[in-house]
């Protein structure tokens, strides 16, 4: 992974391990938003049909990310929550209607669901903290249970779910299901011909090392019948750009969730980010990921003042590495994650325990002297 250093310049002495937040533009994204605004500068949009090419490519690439069968499953849409949302208020509920996620959830799958229950619709929270996760998510569904949501890797934890799981249990119970990616997708391999995902959702600016401000939304063709439309618009209609046709109809694709004129440059920037992952493979990129996370987790386990909170089990965790000190409250906590921010560690503080989440080219071996600075500093 050497060969990559070049595309991340970071400044001397900074230790990035938050791509769980948000993640690092490689050089490439960053020339690439360049040229983009150079030529809207000096020549306007006269270069637009060369724009929807890069449109076009970024869904393909897309795809293959997801290992999804046709591009025209995949829509372009602001955020995670956006897309939760089309999803939310896309289907037809009945008061009594359940929904089944976990008790680790980013708010991002949970305020949604939960906003439903105007409808009389409940919002069913699974402890996920045993050794079962899987088991006690599925054992609260029962035959009003609509639709189960989960992160694939959560969050504050790091732990990783066992989509394949949820999926078979959901196609043979015809339950609908639904896949936070944002924590796995650019760090891990994704494969919804295993797991059979009727909906994923995911931002660019995690772990795909993308902008903020544009997101992806797979639908099944089956599941996206499902979802009556809230947003309507020039651009989601099947004869798209034909501006003097008086009838129109929704497109048969994922496009139909699109209203409106697409986000431009943040497709030129996570087109450039995704480049990176095809001429490295996401093979490399996943054996990287976990190599660090496993090195991290190998520290924790060293230190006898830390401990691991994120599941050790290679099957059960990805890129996120997040621990406790034994000694520190929750003020403390947040005291030594600031304390290590103002020292160049950029990282994280979720439910009470310390966050890294390197990536494939992250540099771990100033760690433990900065580690070993701020710790002596704060005692």
């Amino acid at each position: 992974m050497r060969a990559w250093a070049d595309e991340f310049p970071l400044d001397e002495g900074l230790i990035y391990l938050n791509h769980a937040a948000v993640g690092v533009w490689p050089r490439r994204t960053r020339d690439a938003v360049s040229a983009f605004a150079d030529e809207n500068m000096y020549r306007g949009a006269a270069g637009y049909p060369a724009w929807l090419k890069v449109e076009q490519r970024l869904r393909e690439q897309l795809k293959a990310v997801l290992n999804a069968e046709s591009a025209d499953d995949i829509a372009l849409c602001k955020n995670t929550s956006e897309a939760l949302s089309l999803i939310a208020y896309g289907l037809t509920w009945r008061a009594g209607d359940n929904i089944v996620t976990s008790n680790q959830e980013f708010p991002s799958n949970r305020i949604v669901w939960e906003s439903l229950s105007r409808a009389g619709v409940e919002l069913r929270q699974a402890d996920i903290s045993g050794d079962d996760p899987e088991g006690a998510m599925l054992a609260m569904c029962d035959a009003r249970t609509r639709l189960l949501t989960v992160s694939s890797v959560q969050y504050a934890s790091g732990l990783r779910m066992n989509l394949e799981v949820l999926g078979d249990y959901c196609r043979e119970h015809s339950v609908l299901f639904c896949v936070d990616a944002i924590q796995s997708l650019g760090a891990l391999k994704f494969d919804l011909q295993q797991c059979h995902a009727d909906f994923v959702v995911a931002d660019a600016h995690k772990w795909l090392l993308g902008p903020e401000g544009l997101a992806l939304f797979y639908s099944s063709a089956e599941a996206r019948e499902q979802l009556g439309l809230q947003q309507y618009g020039w651009h989601m209609v099947e004869h798209v750009g034909d501006f003097d046709r008086l009838t129109w109809s929704i497109a048969d694709s994922a496009r139909r969730f699109e209203p409106g004129s697409p986000n431009m440059l943040g497709i030129h920037a996570l087109h450039a980010s995704l480049s990176l992952f095809e001429d490295i493979g996401m093979a490399a990129v996943e054996a990287e990921v976990l190599d660090r996370a496993n090195r991290l987790m190998r520290w924790v386990e060293d230190e006898a003042e830390l401990q691991l909170v994120t599941p050790p089990d290679s099957l059960r965790h990805a890129g996120i590495v997040s621990f406790r000190c034994r000694e520190l409250d929750a003020v403390g906590h947040m005291q030594l994650w600031q304390a290590l921010m103002r020292a160049g560690l950029i990282c994280a503080c979720r439910a009470g325990a310390i966050r890294f989440s390197p990536h494939f080219y992250s540099n771990l071996e100033p760690l433990a002297g900065v580690w070993s600075q701020v710790r002596s500093s704060l005692r």
